[in-house]
């Protein structure tokens, strides 16, 4: 299937490993152009080597701490400054501490807050003067299935990724006669790198290892496994194509049945 992705030029936050990753992979293996962002200029350089490499698709890296709040603007006018102009925005960051309620100060919660809400706030304030002059405007937030069913010890994730889905669906309502889509994926356990850490830590607290915690998460999901990262990153590509033009306000889990509600 043809997903209309050819020549569009997207930026893709938090992406030098994990879901970031693969959703850039995947999209300069569909032809677009990718610019990339993370911390470490060393790995992210690296991460775009890889996937140039692999698809022979223009990626360009632009190293930045998004909860720095002039990195945003930065990223935004380099990235259109790179590819002559912005259609897909893909905002992505690494997630909060875990810990229960008590542990985490209000200087945790406002790193958290400043991470995984005004990160995307400030993204696409900055990016909506370029996608307005796209055609094929689309916007994917990348969230968590935690805030439709918490996961234990992620107090902060749990909380403030609410925020960014309550964002994404009023952006969707607002700029939508404007031809601007806006969606979100809630994914659960992906056997990533960031997984791996939360595994590590949940071992800790257990005493066992990061093995059995991975096995026990996974015995959760009616699929009896976690998903991999490229299985998150063909739903973000097509929410994010043309091929789903009529696709906006949805928030969709990506979990291999590990939520159990109906809705």
């Amino acid at each position: 299937m043809d997903l209309h992705l050819a020549g569009l030029r997207a930026l893709v936050t938090g992406s030098s490993r994990g879901l970031g990753y693969e959703t850039a992979r995947t999209l300069a293996s569909e032809g677009a152009q990718v610019v990339i962002n993370a911390r470490d200029p060393q790995r992210l350089t690296t991460a775009a080597s890889q996937i140039h490499s692999e698809t022979g698709g223009r990626t360009e890296a632009l190293p930045g701490d998004l909860t720095d709040p002039l990195v945003p603007g930065m990223l935004v006018a380099r990235a259109v400054e790179i590819l002559g102009g912005l259609d897909l925005l893909v905002t992505n960051s690494g997630g909060p501490p875990s810990g229960k309620f008590e542990a985490h100060s209000d200087e945790a919660w406002q790193k958290s807050i400043d991470l995984n809400l005004m990160a995307h706030v400030r993204l696409i304030r900055e990016a909506l003067p370029f996608l307005r002059q796209s055609k094929a405007a689309s916007v994917l937030t990348i969230t968590s299935y935690s805030v439709k069913q918490p996961i234990p010890n992620l107090v902060l994730s749990n909380s403030v990724r609410m925020a960014t889905i309550g964002l994404t669906k009023s952006l969707a309502l607002e700029l939508g006669r404007e031809g601007i889509r806006f969606n979100s994926i809630l994914p659960a356990w992906t056997d990533t790198e960031r997984v791996q850490e939360l595994m590590e830590a949940r071992a800790q607290i257990n005493t066992t290892t990061a093995v059995e915690e991975i096995e026990k998460q996974a015995r959760e999901s009616p699929m009896g496994r976690m998903g991999t990262p490229q299985e998150f990153a063909n739903m973000a590509v097509f929410l994010l194509s043309p091929c789903a033009s009529y696709v906006t306000g949805v928030m969709l889990t990506v979990d291999g049945g590990m939520y159990k509600g109906t809705f």
